[in-house]
């Protein structure tokens, strides 16, 4: 190992001072010399979602039409409801104001909706992405859909986008200390904040 580098959790970080971006392993395990990974390469950090991941195949039904039936949209955390797609908060959120935009009817797969839903679920997309700029002054997004075990999905059965509010600089150190999460708003205090915003989108 260089000198001047510091170890932590089995890899060898290069200091503040060293504008080498890279870290390399510590622990022996490497063979043929140190193994080196791009720093540069940005985390969210959300541990705090391991209750969620690790309920990943015990969960009974699928809890976007369960929450989409129930009309008591504060419990369930749904913002936004059109013909064919709605709007739903995120319980185990990456960053505040972590929104999904989802069709009512059960689809797992992108090419199994309808045109007239698949244009529904961008343009329900633009408007959240309108929202959460105005409520959260979001400098940026990440928008998804994860398809299949394979591509990511936590809940295979029925199709969901992922809009994600990005901050600059929110890919922190401050996540890794003791779980802190900087996400100043409770889930109820966020459906509050964006509920009347979606609300108004429907006299648009």
């Amino acid at each position: 190992m260089g000198t001047g580098h510091s170890t932590w959790g089995g890899f060898s970080v290069n200091p503040i001072g060293d504008r080498s971006p890279w870290c390399e392993r510590s622990d022996g395990l490497q063979a043929g010399g140190p193994i080196r990974y791009d720093s540069r390469v940005e985390r969210i950090w959300a541990p705090w979602r391991g209750r969620y991941v690790r309920s990943i195949g015990k969960q009974k039904g699928c809890f976007l039409c369960t929450a989409v039936k129930s009309r008591q949209d504060r419990r369930t955390l749904v913002l936004w409801r059109r013909e064919r797609t709605f709007v739903i908060l995120n319980r185990y959120p990456f960053a505040g104001g972590h929104l999904m935009v989802c069709p009512y009817r059960h689809e797992g797969s992108l090419d199994a909706l309808t045109e007239a839903e698949g244009a529904e679920l961008m343009s329900t997309a633009r408007k959240v992405v309108g929202v959460l700029r105005g409520a959260f002054k979001a400098h940026g997004f990440n928008l998804g859909v994860n398809l299949g075990r394979a591509g990511g999905a936590g809940l295979e059965g029925h199709l969901h986008m992922h809009v994600v509010p990005r901050w600059t600089g929110d890919t922190n150190f401050m996540p890794i200390l003791n779980d802190v999460r900087v996400i100043s708003q409770s889930l109820d205090e966020q459906w509050t904040l964006l509920k009347g915003r979606f609300d108004r989108c429907r006299s648009r």
